[in-house]
């Protein structure tokens, strides 16, 4: 007798349009975990502007991402992630959990440098936020270029790591939960502060251009003006 199909829908932010999915680092994050799982599963957008019946009784006075799993809403998205790397788990879907804990740290502080200097409209003060949050790329960067343990073991003479992601060659949930804010990083930098990560970090321009080439980051990935859109009120153009 085989088992009936769990039924999964996850519930993102809806794009502004009430079509597409909008901007939110969460809802891609475990938008990108589904895919990775390789599991079926139906995305409905949720448009806050006028939120489905269904979630005023099942979620009241919650943001997205939702996700429901046979019939139970779940809210937290620590808390979903969680839940599926559990539920879903191996021999049928692949274990998305690093090897190091470091893995799930790098990175962490990217986002909070990155809102200091980007909702700054003082230009006085650009050039040291801006150094604050070249710090924390730089910080990745070395991460990403220093040899993790497992690589050790492999060539105990290796200076470099040749590894793709944070953990290792496959997409973990550190990177499920970095790289929508990388992605964020870089579409409103280049536009308010003409900022692109320099090229010199060659760590982190590997793992992004890699990344870049997968289904599960790359068309997870909102619109660009949908991120704008979601960033018009907060970030600042400096006053000259």
């Amino acid at each position: 007798k085989t088992e009936k199909p769990k039924e999964q829908i996850l519930f993102p932010q809806a794009s502004d349009d009430g079509e597409g999915v909008g901007n939110c680092p969460f809802c891609q994050r475990l938008f990108m975990i589904l895919w990775l799982k390789g599991v079926h599963f139906t995305l409905t957008t949720v448009d806050m502007k006028r939120a489905p019946e269904v979630l005023k009784d099942l979620a009241p006075g919650s943001q997205p991402p939702f996700l429901i799993y046979n019939g139970d809403v779940r809210t937290d998205t620590n808390k979903i992630e969680e839940f599926l790397e559990e539920t879903l788990a191996p021999p049928q879907y692949p274990k998305l959990c690093c090897r190091y804990k470091e893995s799930n740290r790098a990175g962490d502080d990217i986002f909070h440098k990155f809102s200091a200097y980007i909702k700054n409209p003082n230009p006085g003060l650009n050039d040291m936020l801006e150094k604050k949050f070249l710090r924390s790329l730089m910080k990745l960067d070395q991460y990403l270029l220093t040899p993790l343990p497992y690589e050790l073991d492999q060539n105990p003479d290796a200076s470099q790591s040749t590894r793709q992601y944070l953990d290792g060659d496959s997409l973990t949930l550190a990177d499920c939960n970095l790289l929508p804010k990388l992605h964020i990083v870089k579409v409103v930098c280049k536009k308010y502060r003409d900022f692109a990560i320099p090229k010199e970090l060659a760590g982190l321009t590997k793992y992004l251009e890699k990344a870049y080439q997968q289904d599960e980051f790359r068309c997870t990935c909102p619109n660009d003006s949908e991120i704008l859109l979601a960033y018009h009120s907060v970030a600042k153009y400096l006053n000259k």
